[in-house]
Protein backbone atom coordinates (compact mmCIF):
# COMPACT_ATOMS: atom_id res chain seq x y z
CA UNK A 1 0.00 0.00 0.00
CA UNK A 2 1.79 3.36 -1.27
CA UNK A 3 -1.06 5.84 -1.64
CA UNK A 4 -4.15 5.59 0.59
CA UNK A 5 -7.84 7.02 -0.83
CA UNK A 6 -10.39 7.96 1.36
CA UNK A 7 -13.94 9.51 0.44
CA UNK A 8 -15.91 10.88 3.40
CA UNK A 9 -14.90 13.92 5.49
CA UNK A 10 -16.78 13.44 9.13
CA UNK A 11 -15.38 12.85 12.18
CA UNK A 12 -14.92 9.35 11.60
CA UNK A 13 -13.07 10.02 8.52
CA UNK A 14 -10.71 12.61 10.03
CA UNK A 15 -9.89 10.53 12.53
CA UNK A 16 -9.06 7.82 9.71
CA UNK A 17 -6.52 10.68 7.85
CA UNK A 18 -4.80 11.34 10.89
CA UNK A 19 -4.14 7.59 11.42
CA UNK A 20 -2.88 7.02 8.07
CA UNK A 21 -0.71 10.12 7.78
CA UNK A 22 1.15 9.55 10.94
CA UNK A 23 2.08 6.28 10.13
CA UNK A 24 3.74 7.55 6.58
CA UNK A 25 0.51 6.64 4.16
CA UNK A 26 0.22 9.64 1.55
CA UNK A 27 -3.44 10.46 1.13
CA UNK A 28 -5.76 11.29 -1.26
CA UNK A 29 -9.09 12.89 0.38
CA UNK A 30 -12.41 13.48 -1.22
CA UNK A 31 -14.97 15.01 0.13
CA UNK A 32 -18.88 16.73 -1.39
CA UNK A 33 -17.42 20.46 -1.06
CA UNK A 34 -14.26 21.79 -0.62
CA UNK A 35 -15.48 23.24 2.53
CA UNK A 36 -16.11 19.63 4.20
CA UNK A 37 -12.70 18.96 2.85
CA UNK A 38 -10.77 22.30 4.92
CA UNK A 39 -13.27 21.37 7.98
CA UNK A 40 -11.66 17.43 7.87
CA UNK A 41 -7.76 18.71 7.40
CA UNK A 42 -7.89 21.66 10.26
CA UNK A 43 -9.60 18.73 12.04
CA UNK A 44 -6.61 16.53 11.37
CA UNK A 45 -4.35 19.46 12.20
CA UNK A 46 -5.69 20.68 15.54
CA UNK A 47 -5.41 16.96 16.43
CA UNK A 48 -1.56 16.47 15.06
CA UNK A 49 -0.92 20.37 17.07
CA UNK A 50 -2.12 18.82 20.60
CA UNK A 51 0.64 15.99 20.26
CA UNK A 52 2.92 18.76 19.74
CA UNK A 53 1.34 20.91 22.76
CA UNK A 54 2.29 17.77 24.61
CA UNK A 55 5.80 17.20 23.49
CA UNK A 56 4.65 14.07 21.45
CA UNK A 57 5.40 15.35 18.19
CA UNK A 58 7.99 17.96 16.17
CA UNK A 59 5.69 20.74 14.94
CA UNK A 60 7.80 19.47 11.32
CA UNK A 61 6.12 16.39 11.71
CA UNK A 62 3.01 17.12 12.01
CA UNK A 63 3.44 19.41 9.17
CA UNK A 64 4.77 16.98 7.16
CA UNK A 65 1.99 14.70 7.72
CA UNK A 66 -0.05 17.46 7.09
CA UNK A 67 1.30 18.13 3.74
CA UNK A 68 0.85 13.96 2.79
CA UNK A 69 -3.31 15.00 2.20
CA UNK A 70 -4.35 15.58 -0.90
CA UNK A 71 -7.70 16.71 -0.62
CA UNK A 72 -10.40 17.83 -3.20
CA UNK A 73 -13.79 17.09 -4.62
CA UNK A 74 -12.65 15.01 -7.89
CA UNK A 75 -13.70 11.08 -7.60
CA UNK A 76 -10.72 11.01 -10.38
CA UNK A 77 -7.87 11.68 -8.13
CA UNK A 78 -8.50 8.21 -6.30
CA UNK A 79 -7.46 6.33 -9.38
CA UNK A 80 -3.65 5.70 -8.37
CA UNK A 81 -4.62 4.62 -5.18
CA UNK A 82 -4.46 1.25 -3.93
CA UNK A 83 -6.68 0.78 -1.06
CA UNK A 84 -10.01 3.56 -1.28
CA UNK A 85 -11.86 3.39 1.78
CA UNK A 86 -15.69 4.45 1.83
CA UNK A 87 -16.43 6.62 5.60
CA UNK A 88 -19.53 8.56 4.66
CA UNK A 89 -22.70 8.24 6.71
CA UNK A 90 -24.45 5.21 7.73
CA UNK A 91 -26.91 5.72 4.89
CA UNK A 92 -27.47 3.00 2.36
CA UNK A 93 -28.37 5.58 -0.60
CA UNK A 94 -25.69 7.58 -0.17
CA UNK A 95 -22.89 4.53 0.47
CA UNK A 96 -24.05 3.52 -2.93
CA UNK A 97 -24.16 6.92 -4.55
CA UNK A 98 -20.37 7.04 -3.64
CA UNK A 99 -19.30 3.64 -4.24
CA UNK A 100 -20.51 4.07 -7.21
CA UNK A 101 -18.48 6.97 -8.10
CA UNK A 102 -15.42 5.19 -6.21
CA UNK A 103 -15.76 1.84 -9.06
CA UNK A 104 -16.01 4.11 -12.09
CA UNK A 105 -12.48 5.16 -11.25
CA UNK A 106 -10.80 2.71 -9.08
CA UNK A 107 -7.69 0.99 -10.64
CA UNK A 108 -8.58 -2.93 -11.21
CA UNK A 109 -5.96 -4.31 -9.10
CA UNK A 110 -7.25 -1.59 -5.97
CA UNK A 111 -9.19 -2.46 -2.79
CA UNK A 112 -12.19 -1.19 -1.70
CA UNK A 113 -13.09 -1.15 1.52
CA UNK A 114 -15.69 0.23 3.20
CA UNK A 115 -16.17 1.26 7.21
CA UNK A 116 -20.00 0.61 7.42
CA UNK A 117 -21.11 -0.32 11.42
CA UNK A 118 -23.95 -2.24 10.42
CA UNK A 119 -24.78 -2.75 6.71
CA UNK A 120 -24.53 -5.32 4.61
CA UNK A 121 -21.38 -5.69 3.02
CA UNK A 122 -22.63 -8.30 0.62
CA UNK A 123 -25.13 -5.23 -0.80
CA UNK A 124 -22.25 -2.78 -1.00
CA UNK A 125 -20.08 -5.60 -2.60
CA UNK A 126 -22.48 -5.64 -5.10
CA UNK A 127 -22.06 -1.90 -6.54
CA UNK A 128 -17.95 -2.45 -7.42
CA UNK A 129 -16.89 -4.17 -10.12
CA UNK A 130 -14.50 -6.57 -8.24
CA UNK A 131 -16.14 -7.88 -5.15
CA UNK A 132 -13.28 -9.89 -4.51
CA UNK A 133 -11.51 -7.08 -3.43
CA UNK A 134 -14.18 -5.58 -1.58
CA UNK A 135 -14.01 -5.58 2.24
CA UNK A 136 -14.96 -4.06 5.51
CA UNK A 137 -12.65 -1.94 7.45
CA UNK A 138 -14.50 -1.16 10.51
CA UNK A 139 -12.70 1.54 12.96
CA UNK A 140 -13.96 3.02 16.04
CA UNK A 141 -13.81 6.38 17.39
CA UNK A 142 -11.90 8.19 18.19
CA UNK A 143 -9.57 6.76 15.70
CA UNK A 144 -5.95 7.15 16.62
CA UNK A 145 -6.94 6.17 20.20
CA UNK A 146 -9.07 2.84 19.42
CA UNK A 147 -6.98 -0.29 18.71
CA UNK A 148 -9.75 -2.34 17.26
CA UNK A 149 -10.64 -2.71 13.90
CA UNK A 150 -13.29 -4.99 12.67
CA UNK A 151 -12.31 -6.72 9.77
CA UNK A 152 -15.10 -7.67 7.97
CA UNK A 153 -15.64 -10.67 5.05
CA UNK A 154 -18.27 -11.16 3.06
CA UNK A 155 -18.93 -14.40 0.68
CA UNK A 156 -16.72 -13.25 -2.32
CA UNK A 157 -14.18 -11.74 -0.49
CA UNK A 158 -10.63 -13.00 -1.22
CA UNK A 159 -7.64 -14.18 1.30
CA UNK A 160 -5.89 -12.46 -0.22
CA UNK A 161 -8.16 -9.11 0.44
CA UNK A 162 -8.14 -10.29 4.43
CA UNK A 163 -4.07 -10.76 4.95
CA UNK A 164 -3.76 -7.67 3.04
CA UNK A 165 -5.79 -5.37 4.85
CA UNK A 166 -5.66 -7.54 8.10
CA UNK A 167 -1.60 -6.49 7.66
CA UNK A 168 -2.01 -2.78 7.21
CA UNK A 169 -4.13 -2.87 10.25
CA UNK A 170 -1.36 -3.89 11.87
CA UNK A 171 1.15 -1.59 10.13
CA UNK A 172 -1.31 1.39 12.07
CA UNK A 173 -0.82 -0.15 15.73
CA UNK A 174 -4.13 -1.48 15.84
CA UNK A 175 -5.71 -5.11 16.86
CA UNK A 176 -7.42 -6.33 13.65
CA UNK A 177 -10.21 -8.90 14.32
CA UNK A 178 -11.79 -11.04 11.71
CA UNK A 179 -15.43 -11.10 11.50
CA UNK A 180 -18.00 -12.31 9.33
CA UNK A 181 -20.46 -10.36 6.93
CA UNK A 182 -23.92 -9.86 9.87
CA UNK A 183 -25.99 -7.02 11.07
CA UNK A 184 -23.50 -5.01 13.94
CA UNK A 185 -20.87 -7.61 13.24
CA UNK A 186 -19.69 -7.78 16.90
CA UNK A 187 -19.28 -4.33 18.58
CA UNK A 188 -22.44 -2.52 17.71
CA UNK A 189 -24.19 -5.74 17.62
CA UNK A 190 -23.62 -5.49 21.45
CA UNK A 191 -22.79 -2.74 22.49
CA UNK A 192 -25.82 -0.38 20.69
CA UNK A 193 -28.56 -2.66 22.07
CA UNK A 194 -26.73 -1.57 26.08
CA UNK A 195 -27.20 1.87 24.93
CA UNK A 196 -30.88 1.18 24.23
CA UNK A 197 -31.39 -0.16 26.92
CA UNK A 198 -29.99 2.54 29.34
CA UNK A 199 -32.35 4.39 27.58
CA UNK A 200 -35.25 2.58 28.40
CA UNK A 201 -34.05 2.96 31.83
CA UNK A 202 -34.13 6.62 31.64
CA UNK A 203 -37.65 6.93 30.42
CA UNK A 204 -38.40 4.64 32.82
CA UNK A 205 -37.54 6.71 35.27
CA UNK A 206 -35.09 3.86 37.11
CA UNK A 207 -32.47 6.66 37.69
CA UNK A 208 -30.97 9.61 35.79
CA UNK A 209 -28.53 9.96 33.04
CA UNK A 210 -25.67 10.29 35.42
CA UNK A 211 -26.83 7.48 37.91
CA UNK A 212 -27.67 5.34 35.14
CA UNK A 213 -23.34 5.77 33.59
CA UNK A 214 -22.32 5.88 37.15
CA UNK A 215 -23.76 2.02 37.84
CA UNK A 216 -22.62 0.77 34.50
CA UNK A 217 -18.86 2.60 35.23
CA UNK A 218 -18.44 1.48 38.66
CA UNK A 219 -20.11 -1.72 38.43
CA UNK A 220 -18.89 -2.92 35.03
CA UNK A 221 -15.79 -0.61 34.89
CA UNK A 222 -16.13 0.63 31.85
CA UNK A 223 -14.82 3.70 31.29
CA UNK A 224 -17.41 5.81 29.81
CA UNK A 225 -21.23 4.91 30.55
CA UNK A 226 -23.27 4.44 27.74
CA UNK A 227 -25.62 7.21 27.44
CA UNK A 228 -22.30 9.26 27.57
CA UNK A 229 -20.99 7.10 25.16
CA UNK A 230 -24.24 7.83 23.18
CA UNK A 231 -23.68 10.88 23.37
CA UNK A 232 -20.18 11.07 21.85
CA UNK A 233 -20.90 8.63 19.09
CA UNK A 234 -23.57 11.17 18.48
CA UNK A 235 -27.14 10.38 19.04
CA UNK A 236 -28.09 10.83 15.18
CA UNK A 237 -25.73 7.50 14.65
CA UNK A 238 -26.98 5.53 17.34
CA UNK A 239 -30.38 6.20 15.61
CA UNK A 240 -29.38 5.09 12.55
CA UNK A 241 -27.37 2.06 13.89
CA UNK A 242 -30.16 1.06 15.93
CA UNK A 243 -32.69 1.41 12.83
CA UNK A 244 -30.61 -0.41 10.57
CA UNK A 245 -29.92 -3.26 13.12
CA UNK A 246 -33.95 -3.39 13.35
CA UNK A 247 -34.04 -3.58 9.79
CA UNK A 248 -31.50 -6.23 8.93
CA UNK A 249 -32.94 -9.25 11.53
CA UNK A 250 -36.64 -8.02 11.70
CA UNK A 251 -36.33 -8.01 15.29
CA UNK A 252 -38.03 -5.11 17.50
CA UNK A 253 -35.75 -5.64 20.62
CA UNK A 254 -33.64 -3.04 18.61
CA UNK A 255 -36.37 -0.59 18.03
CA UNK A 256 -34.71 2.73 18.75
CA UNK A 257 -36.12 4.01 22.42
CA UNK A 258 -38.36 7.11 22.71
CA UNK A 259 -35.55 8.83 24.42
CA UNK A 260 -33.10 9.00 21.44
CA UNK A 261 -35.55 9.32 18.27
CA UNK A 262 -37.13 12.52 20.22
CA UNK A 263 -33.51 14.17 21.18
CA UNK A 264 -32.85 13.05 17.55
CA UNK A 265 -35.52 14.90 15.75
CA UNK A 266 -34.76 17.74 18.15
CA UNK A 267 -31.46 18.24 17.24
CA UNK A 268 -30.39 17.37 20.21
CA UNK A 269 -27.13 15.09 18.70
CA UNK A 270 -24.61 14.78 21.85
CA UNK A 271 -21.33 16.60 22.22
CA UNK A 272 -21.56 17.95 18.87
CA UNK A 273 -24.59 19.70 19.17
CA UNK A 274 -23.73 20.53 22.68
CA UNK A 275 -26.39 18.38 24.43
CA UNK A 276 -27.87 15.15 24.56
CA UNK A 277 -28.47 13.12 27.10
CA UNK A 278 -26.21 15.51 29.06
CA UNK A 279 -26.26 19.55 28.82
CA UNK A 280 -22.51 20.47 27.75
CA UNK A 281 -23.19 23.81 27.65
CA UNK A 282 -22.58 23.61 31.17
Amino acid sequence: MKTIGLVGTGTMSTGIAQAFVQHGYPLVLVGRSDSSVDRCIAGVRKALYRLVSKQQLHEEEAEKMLAAINGGTDYDRLADCQLIIESVAEDLVIKTDVLTHIADVADEDAIIATNTSSLSLEALASLVKNPEQFIGMHFFHPVPLMSLVEVVSGLRTSDLTKVTIRELALKLGKQPVEVKDAPGFIVNRVLFPMINEAAFALQEGVSDAEGIDNCMRAGCNHPLGPLALADLVGLDVVYAILKSLQEEYGNPRYAPCLEIKKRVEAGLLGRKSGRGFYDYAK
